[in-house]
């Protein structure tokens, strides 16, 4: 019997646009592992070029840890080697670490290191805690920047050397310290994936490009795959017409109902799936639903989305 060829580099395999599922919570508020592998499976079948399991949109603070590995063996077992899966990591270090060794127990790919729990740390313990995740499994890690958890170029760069470290996501949007981080990684002569974190990526999608930043998760996959992988091609192309409709009619009025609300980053994605037909259930507290009036405009906007894309067709 014939083994199967070895899979690329993970570095290799992360190229086009990346999908953060939610995930499903049936009526009693347990996990929902049916509705979930569902959502998995649409999404890669979409067109996605990776999964992160388990991450922000996907409420990582509010699982348990044997919902988490649940959830991530799931995933796994749906992309069946089709793509990677990264699941996500966080807390303190050593809760880290037990995440960390989860997710490589359930077949995980990488991991996306959350910011540490609470703390404000210095740089140096920000360095320790990421190096000490990476050391402790054999899979590598994207360090997640935001909130409380802000690097600097130096800071970058010793990450960069650290073994089990490929990528930075940078949730941030601090151009100005992205561009410098990234130049100082490259007069190293080191390499890091870099992606562009924020909620909704697409809106900065062209400032980030300028600074060599072209990968990004987008939390409109989850919900209309068609709309994104239209501006992820547009946006790779060069096609700024389509990327500027798309900004200016479906993704600022997105963005600027997404700030009317807190914890909006997330319920409104996931209430966005449910328009959709998939009933993956509410946000567990402590996030809130979307206010009504906002899911009314929430269905506007989808709907705008629609029908730029096919006046754009149309025009082709």
């Amino acid at each position: 019997m014939t083994s199967a060829p070895p899979a690329a580099p993970l570095v290799e395999r992360l190229d086009g646009l990346l999908f953060f599922p939610v995930t499903a919570f049936g009526p009693d508020g347990a996990v929902d592992l049916d509705t979930f592998r569902a959502h998995v499976r649409d999404g890669i079948e979409a067109g996605a070029a990776a999964v992160f399991a388990c991450c922000g949109t996907g409420e990582f603070h509010a699982l348990t840890p044997e919902e988490f590995r649940v959830c991530v063996a799931a995933a796994v077992e749906e992309a069946a080697g089709r793509v990677p899966v990264l699941a996500g990591a966080g807390y303190g270090t050593a809760l880290a670490i037990r995440y960390a060794r989860l997710a490589e127990e359930a077949g995980a790919d990488a991991l996306l290191a959350m910011p540490p729990y609470l703390v404000v740390a210095d740089q140096a313990g920000l360095l320790r805690h990421y190096t000490e995740l990476a050391a402790a499994t054999s899979l590598d890690v994207v360090v997640y920047q935001r909130d409380n958890a802000i690097l600097t170029p130096e800071t970058a760069v010793a990450l960069a050397r650290a073994e089990g470290i490929i990528g930075l996501k940078d949730g941030l949007g601090d151009l100005d310290l992205m561009q410098r981080i990234v130049s100082a990684v490259r007069a190293e002569g080191l390499d890091l994936l870099y992606f562009n974190g924020l909620p909704t990526a697409e809106l900065t999608g062209p400032a980030y490009r300028g600074i060599g930043v072209t990968l990004y998760s987008s939390a409109v996959f989850c919900f209309a795959p068609d709309i994104a992988l239209a501006f992820h091609r547009a946006l790779t192309s060069g096609d700024d017409a389509t990327v500027n409709r798309l900004i200016d009619g479906f993704y600022r009025p997105l963005v600027e109902l997404r700030a009317k609300g807190r914890g909006y980053a997330v319920s409104l994605v996931k209430a966005a799936v449910r328009m959709g037909g998939l009933d993956v259930g509410e946000v567990r507290p402590p996030l809130s639903e979307p206010a009504p009036e906002h899911l009314k405009e929430l269905a506007v906007i989808i709907e705008r989305g629609r029908a730029l894309l096919a006046a754009g067709e149309a025009d082709a």
